[in-house]
C-alpha cells in the first residue's frame, strides 16, 4: 500500500521544483578539465553557446562565463541565496566591496535585501588534474517587511556546519550536514539577521543526506503543524520510504510532521532536504528580482537603472582571485576571515 506520508513524487527538473518559502534550487555538477593559465578550462570552447552555455557538452558548462566558468556580475533584490559548495571553489565579489573564495563544504548565505550586484565564478585552479565542481544554490524568499533590508552575507565555513554521523543496527552509516535548522543535538549556524530562517517559528531546515548502501535511518518529523517538506533524491537507486520504493532522480513532497523510515538501495544514496513554514505572501518575480507586486518589480528595475546597486569596484564583471589564494572572506566592513 502506498505510504500516506508521500504526498507527491515528480521527476527532477532543471531547476529543481520548490515551494514556499523557497523560490529556486539548482544542482550544479560539472566535470571540469584541468585549468589553463587564466583558470578557465584547458580545452576547446568550440561548439558552445558562449555566454549562455548550459548544455553540458563534455560533462561541463561555462554558464554565463566566457573565460572562467560561472556567473559574472548580476543583480538581486528581495530574496536570499544559500550556496553549498561540495567540490571546487567559488570566487565571489559584490557591489558592497566584499569578496571571498570558498569551497570544500563551505556555505555562503547572502541576503540581497534592497539590492546587490555580485558575481560567482568557478576558478579551475589545478593545471595538472581535473577540477570537478559540485554545488547547490537555493533561493529563499524574504517576507514583505524584510524585502528592503540591508544586503548582508555570512560565510558558514565547513567546520562550522554540523555534520552528524549516524549508524543503524548493522553499522551502516548515514551522514547529515545541517546547514540550517536543528536535528537532534545539532543546530545549524545562525543565518543572517533578516532571513526568514531567523524567525523563531519558520521551522526552516536545509540538510544534505548521504546514506551508505542499504543504510536505514528514520528522518524525524517536523514540529510545526504548518511546515512543508521536500526531499530531492538526486543520487542512488532503490531508496524506500516507509517501505515504498521511490524513483531515482525525483522530488518528493512528504508530510513534514511524519517520521519517515529511509532505507538506501544497492549503492550510495544522496538527498537534499528543504523544509519550512510558508511565508504565505504574493510573489511577483522577474528574473533576479522577487517582490510582492508588479509595481515593486517595476520599481526594482527603475532603481537598478538609476543606481546599479553599486558602485561596482572590481573593474571587470568576472573577477577571480590569484590561483594560490586560499579560502577567505573580505567583508564590506573590512573584516577578513582566512581559512
Amino acid at each position: 500500500m502506498p505510504s500516506t506520508s508521500i504526498l507527491a513524487a515528480m521527476p527532477l527538473g532543471f531547476p529543481w521544483q520548490t515551494m514556499d518559502p523557497f523560490l529556486f534550487c539548482v544542482h550544479h555538477d560539472d566535470a571540469y578539465p584541468r585549468g589553463n593559465a587564466a583558470m578557465g578550462p584547458d580545452a576547446s570552447l568550440d561548439g558552445r553557446n558562449m555566454g549562455q552555455d548550459f548544455e553540458g557538452k563534455d560533462g561541463w558548462r561555462m554558464y554565463h562565463g566566457t573565460t572562467v566558468p560561472g556567473f559574472p556580475a548580476h543583480p538581486h533584490r528581495g530574496f536570499e541565496t544559500v550556496t553549498i559548495v561540495r567540490q571546487g571553489f567559488i570566487d565571489h565579489s559584490d557591489s558592497l566591496g566584499a569578496t571571498a573564495r570558498f569551497g570544500a563544504g563551505d556555505v555562503q548565505w547572502l541576503t540581497a535585501g534592497k539590492g546587490i550586484v555580485h558575481c560567482e565564478m568557478f576558478p579551475l585552479r589545478s593545471t595538472e588534474a581535473p577540477n570537478p565542481a559540485e554545488l547547490f544554490q537555493i533561493w529563499l524568499n524574504l517576507p514583505a517587511r524584510k524585502k528592503m533590508s540591508e544586503p548582508h552575507f555570512t560565510m558558514l565555513w565547513a567546520d562550522r556546519v554540523p555534520l552528524l554521523e549516524l549508524s543503524d543496527a548493522q553499522a551502516r552509516k548515514t551522514s547529515v550536514q545541517v546547514v540550517a535548522g536543528t536535528l537532534g543535538d545539532a543546530r545549524g549556524a545562525a543565518p543572517p539577521p533578516d532571513s526568514w530562517a531567523s524567525e523563531v517559528d519558520s521551522d526552516l531546515a536545509i540538510w544534505t543526506i548521504r546514506m551508505q548502501a542499504n543504510a536505514l535511518w528514520t528522518l524525524p518529523g517536523a514540529s510545526h503543524p504548518q511546515t512543508r517538506r521536500r526531499l530531492y533524491y538526486f543520487q542512488g537507486k532503490g531508496l524506500t520510504i516507509n517501505g515504498q520504493s521511490v524513483p531515482p532522480q525525483s522530488v518528493l513532497e512528504v508530510r513534514a510532521q511524519d517520521a519517515l523510515a529511509l532505507q538506501g538501495g544497492i549503492d550510495e544514496t544522496q538527498l537534499l532536504l528543504l523544509q519550512g513554514r510558508p511565508i504565505g505572501e504574493p510573489v511577483a518575480q522577474y528574473g533576479p528580482f522577487v517582490m510582492n507586486t508588479q509595481a515593486e518589480i517595476h520599481q526594482a528595475f527603475a532603481d537598478y537603472r538609476r543606481t546599479e546597486f553599486g558602485p561596482w569596484p572590481w573593474g571587470r564583471s568576472d573577477p577571480v582571485h590569484p590561483r594560490e589564494k586560499g579560502r577567505f572572506a573580505l567583508h564590506a566592513d573590512g573584516r577578513v576571515e582566512e581559512r
